[in-house]
């Protein structure tokens, strides 16, 4: 995988000069490989991926947990089916139902065109089709899949229904199916807020929290708040975040998890930018 670091805001008093990191694919290397590094998709045609603080279930450890078991319990009655996206009939209707649910919960409302991307795309392999009992649809999940390896990308459902937490019936739901159908890897998206935490609330949980996969939740949990008290500085200059996370030093951790990276190429004047002449040496005049 090549990389390239996109440079974002700079915090100069705090001395944190940050790049976004995206990543293309090279080879035969496959969307799988980025997710598996931490990356998740950037653009709905797979060219682009960014890395990001994300939430993965490894499914073989998936097991219901007491409360998962109480969320299904109220969704005794809705039917779901994995289609593949060539089998899915994207139409307006269906198109009307996610808008109309973007429209209310996303902070930008989307285009029809942005809709329609999500469920046109190579983005999405599958769709799971939720429906209630007397066939009516409740949710569509839009999900992709590369080999054992799936993301959970988007959900559309039905805001006004007498379940109130539909939406964590849907991922939950997932997250059994997949797992049972023998499945490796569900990814959930990013975790970077308090009210995203319901992500981690699959036994066999695990999120990447910038150099390797966690499944210590207290962690992830100190990066929330860490977050929310906006500090300058950088993470692996914190000392309690250092004493909890990474005990056998920087040096010894940078050994095991630290990415190698192969020389830059030289510049040239074909790849630098500079125009193809001949300049002067330079002379004091006096």
């Amino acid at each position: 995988m090549k990389i390239l670091f996109s440079e974002a805001a700079p915090d100069y008093a705090g001395y944190v000069f940050p790049y976004a990191i995206w990543g293309f694919l090279e080879g035969d290397e496959t969307p799988r490989d980025a997710l598996s590094q931490g990356f998740l998709p950037s653009l709905p045609d797979l060219s682009r991926f960014y890395l990001c603080r994300q939430v993965r279930v490894d499914l073989a450890r998936f097991q219901p947990s007491s409360e998962n078991r109480r969320i299904l319990r109220k969704g005794e009655g809705i039917r779901c089916s994995l289609v593949d996206r060539a089998d899915f009939e994207w139409t307006d209707a269906r198109r009307s139902f996610c808008l109309d649910y973007a429209t209310r919960k996303w902070s930008i409302p989307p285009t029809p065109e942005r809709v329609d991307r999500i469920f046109c795309s190579p983005l999405t392999t599958h769709i799971a089709v939720f429906q209630a009992a007397d066939g009516r649809e409740l949710g569509l999940v839009s999900l992709f899949r590369d080999g054992g390896t799936w993301f959970y990308s988007n959900a559309f459902y039905h805001l006004d229904h007498t379940l109130a937490n539909l939406g964590a019936y849907l991922m939950t739901e997932t997250v059994r199916i997949l797992a049972q159908s023998g499945a490796e890897y569900l990814h959930l998206g990013t975790c970077y807020s308090r009210s995203a935490l319901y992500k981690t609330q699959f036994p066999g949980t695990e999120f990447f929290n910038g150099n390797r996969w966690s499944r210590d939740l207290s962690e992830l949990k100190h990066l929330i708040q860490r977050q929310e008290n906006e500090p300058s500085g950088h993470l692996l200059e914190e000392n309690a975040y250092l004493e909890g996370w990474v005990s056998e030093g920087l040096g010894a951790f940078a050994a095991t998890w630290g990415r190698h990276l192969a020389p830059l190429p030289h510049l040239s004047q074909k790849t630098s930018g500079l125009p193809n002449t001949t300049v002067a040496a330079w002379h004091d005049p006096s």
